[in-house]
């Protein structure tokens, strides 16, 4: 690309000094020619004008006093009726310019001059078109490279980006170069690449979201089947088959969940829903994982509220809450029901050590942990509730209160809002 513009710069500036270049010489050549000739017939003049004024005033007309009439280089012949003609300068040898005037004494005047002069003028005119006619040649080279250098490299750094989007890195580069067109096929480039890398973002942070999500649901339904295969009593293996297919509806209510939060997060499916149940649903399934570790989950507060969102994106808030209160926390863990505004608040406490200070707010980060953990659960089980339109929220640090805010409806029935303790 870069020969192909130098080559076509320089054809252009070629053509016009061939244009151009051509008519000046032509023109300056007439020019000169014209102008040598009109100096001739002035000096014939002038000089047939002093001879005038001599034959006039009876003064003597001879070489020695016309000789300083006549420049250099010039050879005059003055002819004078009965007199012999007078020659004045050196007569010029090969081809000459001339002019002839007559005066009014009748005497006759033939100016000359060796058209050699004329020549190293135009020569000279020549050399000085010629050399303008170079340097504008050199000048066009110059600006030729310097145009195809501004214009091949971002062709090639834009090849280059282009390149590393199709080898996987999509890091967008932000770099201008001045030309519209190409600034706005970088803008196209970087515009893709940020595409691809939230694309990229968004399927890394979905499979892990998964495993983490599924790590636990797939851990209780093998537990279910293990209890399957150690038992022969029919109504007990119905029992856990039961169970186990309730597990694998949550699950597939997990998964769909994951795959709607990865396209959109503030996309959901929310729904009025009976808190009780989910409540009682996470305190089964969670109870015996909490008697193998010798602790106890209750629940308390008031009872039969109605919340709105969705109700498997609920139960996996909760049950990273409970997870996070297994794995970090200490003695009972307390869900807790309670209303404030239009919004029913689900408190999940333990009696642990709480959160760090040096956490803080920053508990919800992905890969923020107090200990060696993913540090997932609690961003996933935040981002859930925000997709529904609730808030998850660090009420207290020590010990710690974690409170699930969600939108609710009045209660059916406003009698049975009393204060139990569930164990």
């Amino acid at each position: 690309m870069r020969r192909r513009l130098i080559q076509s710069t320089l054809a252009v500036v070629l053509v016009v000094i061939a244009v151009f270049g051509v008519s000046l010489v032509i023109v300056e050549t007439r020019t000169i020619s014209n102008s040598a000739q009109e100096r001739v017939d002035s000096e014939a003049l002038r000089l047939a004008s002093i001879v005038d004024s001599r034959l006039l005033g009876a003064e003597t007309v001879n070489a020695e006093i016309l000789g300083d009439q006549v420049a250099a280089g010039q050879y005059a012949v003055i002819g004078i009726p009965g007199h012999p003609p007078i020659e004045v300068g050196t007569k010029p040898s090969g081809d000459v310019i001339h002019s002839t005037a007559r005066g009014e004494q009748g005497e006759s005047v033939r100016m000359e001059e060796p058209r050699s002069s004329v020549t190293r003028e135009v020569g000279r005119t020549l050399l000085i078109i010629g050399l303008v006619a170079l340097l504008a040649v050199v000048a066009a080279v110059l600006l030729a490279i310097r145009q195809a250098n501004r214009l091949a490299s971002p062709l090639t750094d834009l090849a280059e980006t282009a390149e590393r989007l199709g080898s996987g890195d999509p890091r967008p580069r932000h770099k201008r170069y001045g030309v519209p067109e190409l600034d706005r096929v970088a803008d196209v480039l970087d515009g893709s690449a940020e595409r691809i890398a939230r694309m990229l973002t968004a399927e890394r942070r979905l499979a892990a979201d998964a495993s983490h999500q599924l790590r636990t649901p797939l851990t209780a339904l093998s537990m279910r089947l293990e209890e399957i295969t150690l038992t022969d009593d029919p109504d007990t293996v119905k029992e856990e088959a039961n169970v186990a297919l309730t597990q694998v509806e949550r699950l597939t209510d997990v998964v769909e969940r994951l795959l709607t939060n990865s396209r959109d997060p503030r996309t959901g499916s929310a729904v009025t829903f009976d808190l009780d149940e989910v409540i009682q649903q996470q305190i089964a399934e969670w109870r015996p994982a909490y008697r193998s570790a010798g602790r106890a989950i209750v629940s308390s507060g008031k009872r039969h509220l109605r919340a709105v969102g969705t109700p498997g994106a609920v139960a996996q808030v909760l049950a990273a809450l409970i997870e996070n209160s297994l794995m970090h926390g200490g003695g009972t863990v307390a869900l807790r029901t309670r209303v404030t505004g239009n919004q029913a608040v689900v408190e999940v406490t333990d009696e642990g050590p709480g959160v760090p200070a040096d956490l803080g707010a920053r508990i919800f980060e992905r890969t923020i942990s107090g200990r060696n953990s993913t540090g997932i659960g609690l961003a996933v089980a935040r981002d859930l509730a925000e997709a529904d339109g609730g808030r998850l929220e660090l009420l207290q640090a020590l010990p710690p209160v974690f409170g699930l805010f969600l939108s609710r409806t009045p209660p059916l029935q406003r009698s049975a809002e009393d204060e139990t303790t569930v164990r």
